[in-house]
């Protein structure tokens, strides 16, 4: 790979590091196969799936809006993400990055520390103003004076009792 790398491209160094993380693909031998071995469509190239899995992290891309052309089937690369989650990979690979770095710079661990909130801001709407989205609602807006409210000519099809039992060909109070 000449030049410079995208941010989602894989340079060989990563990928020797990473390569004995991915698993391997195991066809069950017990299991009876309508095919023969070896037919239908060949497994991808895991770096290519890794390749596709961090531009789509990376980039914040569906997954069916990924280049085929460059990372073929966007299912498929799905599934081996599925996968490989459940697998453990991207965890195993986070620790290793983490255990090389501290070996590199060193992590002081013992400062570090998670801080956070999850609960509603109860003096925010003060200082925000309403809801941006509620800004189209019809229910706060003020009914123009100068407009009738709104009612159908017709109340129903036919104005009288005696009319609709015409239309059907009966006669009234026989």
């Amino acid at each position: 790979m000449a030049g410079k790398l995208r941010s989602w491209e894989l340079s060989d160094k990563f990928w020797n590091l990473v390569e004995h993380l991915i698993p391997e693909r195991n066809r069950p031998k017990n299991r009876k196969y309508k095919r023969k071995e070896g037919g239908g469509r060949k497994a991808m190239e895991p770096r290519k799936v890794l390749e596709a899995i961090i531009f789509a992290l990376r980039t914040g891309i569906q997954w069916k809006a990924l280049p085929k052309e460059r990372f073929g089937s966007a299912s498929s690369i799905h599934s081996y993400f599925k996968k490989w989650e459940k697998a453990g990979v991207f965890e195993k690979i986070w620790k290793a990055g983490l255990a090389e770095y501290d070996e590199l710079e060193g992590i002081a661990w013992e400062w570090q520390a998670i801080d956070g909130a999850m609960i509603k801001a109860p003096l925010a709407k003060d200082a925000v103003g309403p809801n941006p989205t509620d800004r189209g609602k019809k229910w706060k807006q003020a009914t123009c004076s100068c407009r009738r409210t709104w009612r159908p000519v017709v109340d129903r099809r036919y104005r009288s009792q005696q009319a609709r039992l015409n239309a059907s060909g009966c006669s009234a109070m026989e």
